[in-house]
């Protein structure tokens, strides 16, 4: 491929298909910026945040944010004309780096067009190879010029590849060590126990996981005496999402609220908290918070996820970290109110649970290394950029 023309700012063509991805994708793009000799303008898919941070959005990331085999299989016409498109930006308006940002079963394909084209590839957080499909490890390698991890023992999975990846450390050291370092704001919270309700910021989450979270905190009201839980939601479109939720709910606490936002903060200043899968498990670690993972997909998934999962035998990064249950999980059938009162209810009351679990959390968060991952991970693009690819 030409060198782009040295007075013209250089195209970055951005794909951040979920929530976190947009909040490490405005990042990326500020360090980028920051360390770059040339003007950058950034063009693609992701959230508010990104676009808050100058992208051009093509497509928000809500509308990309799907999970379960089945779910993803039931829109695959949306995403069929979504990579179209995005290869249409290839052709039309010829970035000089595509730059994909976790989301593998659609930015792995639209890496291997743009790799064909010509232009330079970047990664950013590594697919699960360490869980399902290890032999994905030589199709990564073909069409990935350069991958970046968060996880340490990411990188060798590649050592059968040309690919060498780059460890940069979890970017949620950063974001947690931001948060402690400020003082605690007022939140919220009425009298008694703090729990903290984390439902995830999927629409189908939303609607399988509240429910039983409510039901869950109105048996721990009974169960603990008076307690205060808050919600946080990561925008209006979710809180819209909860709000219509929980308007469903037979019973609900009688001290429960919603905040816009924050949720580092509730975590941080909560005595335990049921979480959706996800990234928001590691949150609760960085913020030493005894926490429940909890999670259903529908009943064509669960055996596919199950069978994926077969040589981990966790579901929560927390545990997979760690090789072991340091966050407790509830899932499918498992997760019923009464379960997950029961467990909400040790970490309240009983203060040898809690330390094992602030012991267990403990652990993860030395494995996710000291912070600077994102600025570590742009100041790793730019070295390399431009660069030979890959053959």
């Amino acid at each position: 491929m030409n060198a782009p023309a040295p007075d013209r700012p250089l195209r970055i063509l951005v794909v951040a298909g979920e929530a976190s991805g947009d909040a490490y994708g405005a990042a990326l793009m500020g360090h980028l910026r920051a360390g770059s000799p040339r003007p950058l303008v950034f063009r693609g898919i992701g959230g508010d945040a990104m676009r808050a941070a100058g992208l051009e959005l093509i497509c928000h990331c809500d509308q990309t944010a799907v999970i379960g085999f089945w779910e993803v299989l039931r829109q695959a016409r949306f995403f069929s004309r979504l990579l179209r498109r995005m290869t249409g930006e290839l052709d039309t308006w010829r970035p000089d780096l595509v730059l994909t940002i976790d989301y593998p079963g659609f930015n792995l394909r639209l890496a291997a067009r743009a790799h064909a084209r010509g232009i330079r590839t970047v990664h950013y957080i590594c697919p699960q190879v360490w869980i399902w499909h290890r032999r994905r490890v030589y199709a990564i390698a073909r069409h990935i010029d350069q991958l970046i991890t968060i996880f340490p023992f990411e990188p060798a999975c590649f050592d059968q590849t040309p690919l060498r990846p780059l460890y940069a450390g979890h970017p949620l050291v950063d974001q947690a060590l931001e948060t402690l370092a400020r003082p605690e704001p007022p939140l919220p919270w009425a009298e008694g126990h703090r729990v903290a309700l984390l439902p995830g910021s999927r629409d189908r989450e939303i609607r399988t996981l509240l429910p039983v979270m409510v039901a869950a905190a109105v048996r721990l009201e009974a169960q603990a005496g008076a307690c205060s839980f808050l919600i946080p939601a990561a925008s209006a479109r979710m809180r819209a999402a909860i709000e219509a939720q929980l308007a469903r709910c037979p019973a609900r606490p009688a001290r429960l609220a919603l905040v816009d936002g924050q949720a580092r903060e509730v975590l941080r200043q909560a005595r335990a908290a049921a979480i959706a899968s996800g990234t928001a498990t590691l949150e609760a670690s960085l913020m030493r918070c005894p926490s429940v993972l909890v999670y259903r997909i529908s009943w064509l998934s669960y055996p596919i996820m199950r069978w994926i999962l077969r040589g981990i035998g966790h579901v929560g990064l927390a545990n997979i970290v760690t090789g072991r249950t340091v966050m407790p999980e509830l899932l499918q059938q498992a997760l019923t109110p009464e379960a997950l009162a029961r467990q909400l209810h040790l970490y309240l009351t009983e203060p040898a649970a809690r330390e094992a679990a602030l012991a267990g959390l403990d652990e993860v968060n030395a494995r996710l290394g000291g912070g600077g991952a994102l600025a570590a991970a742009a100041s790793a693009m730019l070295r390399e950029w431009p660069a030979p690819r890959n053959p």
